[in-house]
C-alpha cells in the first residue's frame, strides 16, 4: 500500500491526478481492519465527548459545547495519525490515537477555521458551504503529514481538492452515506463506519499526495 513518497504539491496541482472511489474505500478497509480495535475504542471516545452537551445538566451545557469544539481538531488529527502509520506498516499503540495533542494548537485553529468559514458560507448559499466543506478535507492529513501550519494545510488542501472537486465531491458524499447507515443503525454503527471513513480519506490522501518522510509519524517513532 505505501510505496512512494511525498509528491510535489505544485505538480500535483497542475498536473491533476485520478480520483478511484473503490480503491479508497478498499484501502481503507484495509487500513481499518488492521487496528479494529483501537479504532472502534477510539471512536466511542470521540462519540462519547461529541455528546457532552446532550448529557450534562443544562446549565452545563454550554461548557459541554466548548469542550466538543476544543477537542475535535486534536481526536480527528490522531485518527490520521493512526492510519498513516499503519499505511507505512508501522506499530501502534493506542496512545497514538492522542498524539494530536502534541500539537493542539494547529489542530484546534484548523477545525474552528474550517468550522466558521463553512458555516458562514452555507448561510448565505448552500453550494459554497458544501464546496469549502469538500475542499478542505485534507486539511488535518496535511498538518499531519506535511506539518503545515492551519492556514497554508486549508489552503493547499483547498486547491489540490478543487484540481478535481466533482469527483473528490463524490467520494465525499459516499462516505457521508456510509455514516447515514451507520447513524441508522442506531449510532452504534458509527463506532465503525466513522474510523473506516477517516481511513478511506488517509488512503485517498496518499494515493493523491504521498506521505512525507518527516512528517509527524516519524517525530512519533
Amino acid at each position: 500500500m505505501y510505496s512512494d513518497g511525498a509528491r510535489s504539491i505544485p505538480d500535483v496541482i497542475q498536473n491533476g491526478y485520478s480520483v478511484d472511489i473503490g480503491k479508497y474505500l478498499g484501502e481503507g478497509w484495509e487500513i481499518f481492519k488492521k487496528n479494529i480495535g483501537g479504532f472502534v475504542g477510539f471512536a466511542a471516545i470521540v462519540l462519547l465527548l461529541s455528546s457532552l452537551a446532550a448529557i450534562l445538566p443544562e446549565k452545563a451545557r454550554p461548557l459541554g459545547n466548548i469542550a466538543s469544539i476544543v477537542l475535535a481538531g486534536p481526536l480527528n488529527a490522531g485518527l490520521f495519525i493512526v492510519a498513516f502509520k499503519l499505511i507505512k506498516q508501522r506499530s501502534t499503540t493506542f496512545s497514538d490515537f492522542f498524539l494530536g495533542f502534541n500539537n493542539f494548537l494547529q489542530f484546534f485553529i484548523a477545525n474552528l477555521l474550517v468550522s466558521i468559514l463553512v458555516g458562514i458560507a452555507s448561510l448565505f448559499l448552500l453550494l459554497p458551504g458544501i464546496y469549502l466543506g469538500v475542499a478542505y478535507s485534507f486539511t488535518t492529513a496535511l498538518i499531519v503529514d506535511r506539518k503545515f501550519d492551519f492556514w497554508e494545510a486549508m489552503e493547499t488542501s483547498r486547491k489540490v481538492i478543487s484540481k478535481r472537486w466533482f469527483p473528490f465531491f463524490g467520494f465525499v458524499l459516499v462516505l457521508v452515506l456510509i455514516n447515514i447507515v451507520g447513524a441508522l443503525l442506531f449510532f452504534v454503527g458509527l463506532l465503525f463506519t466513522i474510523p473506516l471513513t477517516m481511513c478511506a480519506i488517509a488512503a485517498a490522501y496518499q494515493d493523491i499526495l504521498g506521505l512525507s518522510a518527516t512528517s509527524m509519524i516519524e517525530d512519533a517513532v
